[in-house]
C-alpha cells in the first residue's frame, strides 16, 4: 500500500506583484525520487518554502504525514576557508539539540554510521574550511541525514560541482532513497540527474506545470524521436 507523506493541493501564492503557480497538485510517497524543474522565477525556491512551512499558500493547502521528519540542504552555505569546524563536528550540529553539550552513545553511533556512509569517515578530521566543493557538499547531506528524515529536499545541490562530482553525489543519494527508504525531493535545472535517478517529475512553468513518472516522459520522447 503506497504511503502518501506529502499530498499538495490547488496550491498558488500570490505576491503583490507576482502569482506563482495555478491550482498546484501533487503527491509525494514513501521512498519517491521526484525531481522539481523549471526556468528561474517559475517558483521552485517558493515551493520549497510551502513544504518547508515557512510560507503559507495563498490558496490551497499542503497536507503532511503525522510526525513527518524532513532533512533540508539549502543551495547556498556559509563556509569559507576559515570555518573552523571539522567534517565530524560540522555533520554532527544537527545532533545537538538536547540540554547536553556531548553526545550520547545512540548519537555518536549515528553520527560513525553516516560519515561512513556518506565517504566521509577517512577525512572527519578535515576542517570544513578546508574541505573540497564534492566533500562540503557530502558534509551538508551527511549534516541533513544524520537524525534519520523521511524526507529529504535538495535546493540545487550539484549547481557548484563539475559532471565527476555531481554523479557521484546523487549516486550516493541514490544509495539512501533505495537501501534506507528516504523519500527525496531534488529541486535542480540538470535534465540529465532528473532522468537518471528520479521516478517523478514536477515541471513548473509560467503559464502552469506538468507531472508524471518520468518513465513516461522517456517513452514519449522516445516516440518523438523515432
Amino acid at each position: 500500500m503506497t504511503e502518501t507523506l506529502i499530498a499538495v493541493h490547488d496550491v498558488e501564492v500570490s505576491f503583490s506583484d507576482q502569482h506563482l503557480f495555478h491550482n498546484l497538485s501533487f503527491d509525494v510517497d514513501r521512498k519517491d525520487f521526484l525531481s522539481v524543474i523549471g526556468q528561474n522565477g517559475v517558483g521552485k525556491t517558493t515551493l520549497i518554502r510551502v513544504l518547508l512551512d515557512q510560507l503559507n499558500p495563498t490558496k490551497g493547502y499542503v497536507k503532511k504525514r503525522n510526525g513527518l521528519q524532513v532533512g533540508y540542504v539549502p543551495q547556498f552555505r556559509n563556509i569559507d576557508q576559515d570555518y573552523p569546524l571539522s567534517i565530524r563536528d560540522f555533520v554532527a550540529l544537527n545532533l545537538q539539540t538536547g540540554n547536553f553539550p556531548w553526545l550520547s552513545k545512540r548519537e555518536k553511533d549515528q553520527l560513525d554510521r553516516i560519515l561512513d556512509e556518506a565517504g566521509l569517515t577517512d577525512i572527519k578530521n578535515t576542517r570544513m574550511g578546508r574541505a573540497s566543493g564534492g566533500q562540503k557538499q557530502k558534509a551538508y547531506l551527511a549534516q541533513a541525514l544524520v537524525d534519520d528524515p523521511d524526507l529529504l529536499i535538495l535546493d540545487e545541490s550539484t549547481a557548484s560541482l563539475d559532471n565527476v562530482r555531481k554523479y557521484e553525489l546523487f549516486n550516493l543519494v541514490q544509495h539512501f532513497n533505495q537501501q534506507h527508504d528516504l523519500t527525496v525531493i531534488s529541486i535542480t535545472h540538470d535534465y540529465d540527474l532528473m532522468q537518471k535517478y528520479s521516478n517523478k517529475y514536477l515541471e513548473l512553468r509560467t503559464d502552469g506545470y506538468d507531472s508524471g513518472l518520468v518513465k513516461d516522459l522517456r517513452q514519449r520522447e522516445d516516440h518523438v524521436n523515432v
